[in-house]
C-alpha cells in the first residue's frame, strides 16, 4: 500500500507537469518521514547517485553539443547534405535525416537536434511545399538518432550505472542509430513518392565540392572523438574534454565563434548539465525506497515466472520501457529500472550490452509521445504548433523506430558485431 501510495503521488505530480526531479523527490522524503528514516539519509543516497566516475563524461559531451550548435557546425552538416541529396524527390526529408545522423556523431542529445532543425530545417521545408505535419514529425523523429548514435548521454549513464564498458556499449549502438536512420528514409520515400511537387534541385558538383571543403572539420570530430575512444587512445572521459577543445579551435578557426560567446554556451552547459544530474540525484533515492521495499525482488520473481530465455525477456523490457518512456524522463527511468532489471537479464543470460541498446532505443521513442514527449514540447515551443500537431506529425515514424527495437531483440548479434570486431 506505501509503495502504491508513493508510484501514484509521483504519477499525479508528473501529470500536473511538475518537474520530474521534484515530482521524484516530494513523494520520497514524504515517505522517509513516515517510515520514521533520517532526512540525511537522503542527502547521502542523492549525493552517491551523481557520485560516478563515468558521470563526468556528460557535462562535456553536452559542452561538445552546445559548442557545436554556436559555432554553426551542423551548419556545414546541413550543406553538405543538402549538396548530395538535393536533386531527389522529398530531398529535406532525406537532408532532414542527414543532417540528424551527421550531428548526432557531435551532439548526443534529441533535445538540441530538435531544437536546431525546428528553428532551421522546418522554415526551409515549408518554404518548399511541404507539409506542415511531415516536416515537424521528420524533424522530431530523426533528432532520435542522437541520443542512440554515439556520443551518447544516455548511453554514458547507463554505463555508469550498469559498470559496463562505455566504448563497447558506443559502439553497439552505432548499427541501430544505422537502422533507425535507413528506416526513417523509407518512411520518407513512401510519404513523397507521388509527390512531385517535391523534386528537388539539379545537382552540382562545385556546389558539392564547396560544401565538402567547409565541412571537413566537421566531419573530423566523430573520427577524433569515437575513433580516440574505441582505439583505445582516450577514456570517455577523455574523449569528451578533446571533443570540447576541438569544437572550440573549429569555432575560433571559422570566426563562427567570439570569446564573448562562451559565457553563454558555459551557462547553457551547466543549466543542460544540472537539470540531467538532479534528475538521476533524484530517481536515485526512489531507486533506494525500491530497494528496501524489495520491490526488484517481487519484479524479478514476476519476470523469470514468464520470460525464461533472453529473445523474451528483451521483448518484455522493451515492453516496459515504451510504457515508462511515456511518463518518465529517459534518464530518470534508467537510473531506476537498470539496477531492477540487470540483475534479472544477467541471470537469464542477457548481455549487458545488448541490454542497454533495447533499454535505450525504448526509452528515446517516448521523447515523441505524450505526456512527456520532451521533443514534442520542443518542436511545439520552437514553431508555434500544438503538441496534438507535432504527434500526428510524427505517428507514421514510429514503425521504423519500433521496428529498430524488434530487429535488436532478434538479432542481437547485430548489435555486438562491432563491438566483436574491436575486440571490446
Amino acid at each position: 500500500m506505501t509503495m502504491l501510495l508513493l508510484v501514484l503521488a509521483i504519477a499525479a505530480l508528473l501529470m500536473l507537469r511538475v518537474p520530474v526531479a521534484f515530482a521524484f523527490l516530494g513523494p520520497c522524503l514524504a515517505y522517509l518521514v513516515i517510515d520514521g528514516q533520517s532526512l540525511g539519509l537522503s542527502m547521502r543516497t542523492i549525493v552517491n547517485g551523481v557520485s560516478s566516475f563515468p558521470l563526468l563524461a556528460v557535462p562535456l559531451f553536452v559542452l561538445v553539443g552546445t559548442t557545436a550548435s554556436r559555432a554553426g557546425i551542423a551548419d556545414r552538416i546541413f550543406d553538405l547534405a543538402l549538396a548530395l541529396l538535393g536533386r531527389v524527390r522529398g530531398s529535406l526529408g532525406y537532408v532532414n535525416v542527414g543532417l540528424s545522423l551527421g550531428f548526432s556523431w557531435i551532439s548526443g542529445t534529441a533535445v538540441a537536434d530538435a531544437a536546431y532543425e525546428a528553428k532551421v530545417q522546418i522554415p526551409v521545408m515549408l518554404s518548399k511545399g511541404y507539409s506542415r505535419p511531415f516536416s515537424l514529425g521528420v524533424t522530431g523523429a530523426s533528432s532520435l538518432i542522437s541520443p542512440v548514435m554515439p556520443p551518447s548521454i544516455p548511453a554514458v549513464i547507463y554505463a555508469g550505472i550498469a559498470t559496463v564498458s562505455t566504448g563497447a556499449l558506443f559502439a553497439a549502438s552505432v548499427v541501430p542509430a544505422l537502422l533507425m536512420s535507413l528506416g526513417l528514409c523509407i518512411v520518407v520515400y513512401i510519404l513523397c513518392r507521388s509527390k512531385p511537387e517535391l523534386d528537388g534541385e539539379p545537382f552540382n558538383w562545385k556546389r558539392l565540392g564547396r560544401a565538402a571543403q567547409r565541412a571537413i572539420g566537421a566531419m573530423a570530430a566523430p573520427i577524433l572523438i569515437l575513433g580516440g575512444i574505441l582505439g583505445g587512445f582516450f577514456t570517455p572521459t577523455e574523449a569528451a574534454a578533446v571533443g570540447a577543445a576541438y569544437m572550440f579551435i573549429l569555432g575560433f578557426a571559422y570566426r563562427t565563434l567570439k570569446v564573448k560567446d562562451l559565457p553563454s554556451i558555459f551557462r547553457e552547459t551547466v543549466v543542460t548539465t544540472a537539470a540531467i544530474l538532479i534528475i538521476i540525484a533524484s530517481a536515485s533515492l526512489v531507486g533506494w525506497i525500491l530497494a528496501i521495499e524489495r520491490v526488484p525482488q517481487q519484479v524479478a520473481a514476476a519476470m523469470l515466472s514468464v520470460a525464461d530465455n533472453p529473445t523474451m525477456f528483451l521483448a518484455l523490457t522493451a515492453l516496459l520501457m515504451l510504457v515508462l518512456g511515456t511518463v518518465l524522463d529517459a534518464v530518470a527511468a534508467l537510473v531506476i529500472t537498470v539496477p531492477i532489471l540487470l540483475p534479472i537479464g544477467l541471470q537469464i543470460g542477457v548481455d549487458p550490452i545488448v541490454l542497454g541498446v533495447v533499454l535505450i532505443v525504448s526509452l528515446m521513442i517516448g521523447l515523441l509521445t505524450p505526456p512527456v514527449g520532451t521533443v514534442l514540447y520542443v518542436l511545439s515551443s520552437a514553431t508555434g504548433a500544438k503538441i496534438g500537431e507535432v504527434f500526428r506529425g510524427t505517428r507514421p515514424f514510429f514503425i521504423p523506430l519500433v521496428a529498430v527495437v524488434v530487429i535488436v531483440i532478434v538479432f542481437p548479434g547485430l548489435v555486438m558485431w562491432l563491438p566483436n570486431l574491436l575486440g571490446l
